[in-house]
């Protein structure tokens, strides 16, 4: 693939939206996957399961939040490569994902150094104890080490999708899930005579050999499909500043997004261990729902920044809208199975009724959202394709402080326990998503009239 053999003229017909929107969504389910089939194999263990569900949750939270703050390197690469595309001057910067994918796993591995030996006290601040807090250490002292490799994956994903090729995501993706899939059942449970029972350990060995091979096929598939090399060269490249302007933008708002989650955990815990394992099933299923709809959030990160290169804003516009429409049917079919589905969601992941009776009781704020994820997460992806990271850092930030955590400690006070952490999701994806909707058709609407 010749990093000049795109066409110039940009396709936004919803055949080529899709095009790339399903490929990515098939890639953006990788890493929930992984942590939902954690999740659901580990709830079915003989032993201490519901323990070992609430250690998965905080462990999971942890994690999502570490993969989620340095994850945004995928996103600076990608508006970053579109906008090149678009502008037609590729060769510019195309030493830019070596070294911004050195950056990036030097970091995770400076991360994994300092987190390893504070595991136990990591996991006491989100207040687990006892068999829970023994077993968060062992599944996270063992999932840390596929931390560097999946964020080397989420670097070299950014340049395929910059490159408008969400294909390959997709092939490194499914082998990950499927790899993690059938290691689990064999780890967990063991084969008699050939793999002894590891249970919460095996689910955590099982998801870092899927990460590391997803990392190997990765850097195959970007070394002999594209002119772009992993070697690293000097001086750097001329995008490294606005590129770490960016990852620090996404870097804070990402910090206000998991400091929610965080305190939502917490207050989950606090609730006791029936309705932690139950927010463990809840928060696994709303970000396979949310990464479900990153599939066109991702259409819109790809083909946004090449537009916004080519200065085609009237396409751009038109572009919103069609996403907007593929996300919302995404979003009304995704509610519309869960409810379908409704008695038998819970059972996939635990057989416990004290447990499954607590999720049911709130699974349909959960399911009422999703439509309302899929314009927030469309339009964030939207800005980020178009480098608009510094509107979306304050708009986490403000959204988190000022409706997230006073609607959470407000519906504590009230007693309303799990219902009061999803009401208070639901509040939050809204103060999230309409700000975006309303800048856009603001900044770019008055750009076509002058064109």
């Amino acid at each position: 693939m010749s990093l000049n053999s795109f066409p110039l003229k940009t396709d936004i017909s919803f055949k080529r939206i899709n095009a790339l929107a399903i490929p990515a969504l098939i890639a953006g389910i990788a890493e929930p996957l992984i942590s939902i089939t954690d999740t659901a194999i580990i709830g079915h263990i003989d032993f201490n399961a519901k323990e070992s569900l609430g250690a998965i949750a905080i462990v999971g939270s942890f994690l999502s939040m570490l993969i989620w703050v340095f994850a945004q390197i995928r996103s600076a690469i990608s508006s970053i490569v579109s906008q090149y595309l678009g502008a037609n001057k590729l060769d510019e910067i195309k030493t830019l994902p070596a070294q911004a994918t050195l950056i990036v796993v030097s970091i995770s591995i400076l991360i994994l150094l300092v987190t390893y030996p504070f595991a136990e006290t990591i996991f006491k601040a989100f207040g687990a104890e006892g068999p829970i807090l023994s077993y968060a250490i062992e599944y996270y002292k063992i999932r840390i080490f596929g931390f560097p490799f999946t964020l080397f994956v989420f670097a070299i994903f950014g340049t395929f999708r910059g490159l408008q090729n969400t294909i390959y995501p997709m092939i490194i993706a499914m082998i990950g899930a499927l790899l993690n899939i059938i290691l689990d059942i064999l780890f967990v449970y063991g084969v008699e005579g050939w793999i002894p029972a590891m249970n919460i350990q095996g689910a955590a060995y099982a998801s870092v050999i899927s990460q590391v091979t997803m990392a190997v096929v990765a850097a195959v598939l970007l070394l002999k499909t594209t002119s772009i090399k992993l070697k690293i060269v000097t001086p750097f490249n001329k995008e490294i500043p606005r590129l770490v302007k960016m990852v620090l933008d996404l870097f804070l708002r990402t910090i206000a997004l998991n400091a929610a989650l965080i305190f939502a955990v917490y207050m989950a815990t606090s609730y006791g261990i029936d309705s932690l394992a139950a927010y463990g099933i809840g928060i696994q299923l709303w970000y396979f729902g949310a990464f479900m709809v990153d599939g066109y959030s991702s259409s819109g990160n790809i083909i946004s920044g090449r537009l916004l290169g080519a200065k085609e804003y009237d396409t751009l516009i038109k572009l919103g809208n069609r996403l907007l429409i593929c996300g919302l049917i995404t979003g009304l079919i995704l509610t519309s199975v869960g409810f379908i589905l409704y008695d038998y969601i819970g059972e996939i992941f635990i057989k416990e009724s004290s447990v499954l009776n607590r999720f049911n009781e709130v699974f349909w704020i959960i399911l009422i959202m999703q439509p309302l994820c899929a314009i927030t997460f469309i339009f964030d992806g939207m800005f980020k394709g178009m480098g608009e990271t510094a509107y979306l850092r304050n708009l986490l930030l403000i959204s988190t402080t000022f409706v997230f955590i006073p609607s959470l400690l407000i519906f504590d006070q009230f007693d309303y326990q799990l219902y009061g952490i999803w009401y208070t999701f639901l509040l939050w994806i809204v103060a999230r998503g309409f700000p975006l909707m309303i800048k856009f058709r603001r900044k770019f609407l008055p750009l076509v009239e002058k064109g």
